[in-house]
C-alpha cells in the first residue's frame, strides 16, 4: 500500500509500539486517527508529534465497549474525511501466574482487550474499508500466539485467537480490495507490564538473565510493521526471536515448549 494521504486508525496509540506506529505513519505521509483508553496519553502523543499534528486526530475510546467502538468510524471520518486502514495494536498481558491461580476478573480483562477489542474494532471499520479503493486491516498478535508460554497461558490464548481471526479474515477478503496482515512482535522494550497493571517480569525473551536476542525498541518494531504494510505482507515478524521461535515451533513443538517452560520455571516458582 502507498501510505501518502491514506488515513489509518491505530489503537494503543498512547505509547509503546502503537505510539511509534503513529509517528512512523505520519512521517511517511499518512494521516492517523490515534485511539487509546487514556486521554492523558493521547495528549502526550499530540505534544510529541509537533508539526505533524495537522494530520493527527485523537480519540479516547474504550475498545472493550461495543457502543463506543461502533460510534468511532463516523467520528474518524468526520475528523479525517475517510478511513483506509486499521491497526489493532492495543493489548495487555496477564499476571505472571499459572491458569490455576489466575482469577476470572484477570482472564476476562485480557480476553476483552486483546480479542474482543480487536474484533469490535474490525467489525466497526471493515464496512468502510470495503468501500475504499484500497483498504488494510493489521492485527497485532504475539509470539505467545503461536508458542505456549507458561504463566501467560490466557494471554497466549487471546493472541492465538487474534492470529486465527486475522488469518480467517485474510482468506475471506482475498478477492476484495482489503489487505490483511497479522503481526508477531518479538521481545520489545515497552511498558506493557505497567500498562497492564501487572507486577512481575516481562515475557521470558526479554528477561535480562535469559535473553538470547537483543530487544527491539518500540520504534524499530513499528518501522518493521509499517514496512510490511507497504509491501502487503500477510505475516509480519518483528525481531529475530519471533522469526526463530516460529520456525522452531513448527519444526519441533515439543522441544520448543519444553525450552520456553524451562526459561519460565524460575519466574513462576
Amino acid at each position: 500500500m502507498i501510505l501518502k494521504d491514506k488515513v489509518f486508525v491505530v489503537t494503543g496509540a498512547g505509547g509503546g509500539i502503537g505510539g511509534e506506529l503513529v509517528a512512523v505513519l505520519l512521517e511517511r505521509g499518512a494521516k492517523v486517527a490515534a485511539v487509546d483508553l487514556r486521554e492523558e496519553s493521547l495528549a502526550d502523543l499530540q505534544n510529541n508529534m509537533g508539526d505533524r499534528n495537522k494530520n493527527l486526530s485523537v480519540h479516547a475510546v474504550n475498545i472493550t465497549n461495543k457502543k463506543e467502538v461502533e460510534s468511532l468510524p463516523w467520528k474518524v471520518i468526520k475528523a479525517q474525511g475517510s478511513v483506509d486502514g486499521l491497526i489493532n495494536c492495543a493489548g495487555i498481558i496477564q499476571p505472571f501466574v499459572k491458569v490455576n491461580e489466575l482469577n476470572y476478573e484477570a482472564i476476562e480483562k485480557v480476553m476483552n482487550v486483546n480479542f474482543f477489542g480487536t474484533l469490535y474494532m474490525t467489525k466497526a471499520f471493515l464496512p468502510n474499508l470495503l468501500k475504499r479503493p484500497e483498504g488494510y486491516v493489521v492485527n497485532v498478535s504475539s509470539m505467545g500466539g503461536f508458542l505456549p508460554v507458561p504463566g501467560q497461558s490466557v494471554y497466549g490464548a487471546s493472541k492465538a485467537a487474534v492470529k486465527l481471526l486475522t488469518e480467517g479474515l485474510y482468506a475471506e477478503l482475498l478477492d476484495t480490495n482489503v489487505h490483511v496482515s497479522v503481526v508477531f512482535p518479538g521481545a520489545t522494550n515497552t511498558n506493557i507490564t505497567a500498562n497492564s497493571g501487572v507486577k512481575g517480569p516481562e515475557m521470558p525473551s526479554s528477561n535480562g538473565k535469559q535473553q538470547q536476542y537483543t530487544m527491539l525498541s518500540a520504534r524499530e518494531a513499528a518501522t518493521i510493521i509499517v514496512n510490511g504494510i507497504q509491501k502487503n505482507q500477510p505475516q509480519i515478524f518483528t525481531g529475530k526471536d519471533s522469526k526463530t521461535m516460529n520456525l522452531l515451533y513448527r519444526l519441533n513443538p515439543v522441544y520448543a515448549t519444553k525450552m520456553i517452560t524451562k526459561q519460565m520455571k524460575s519466574l513462576l516458582g
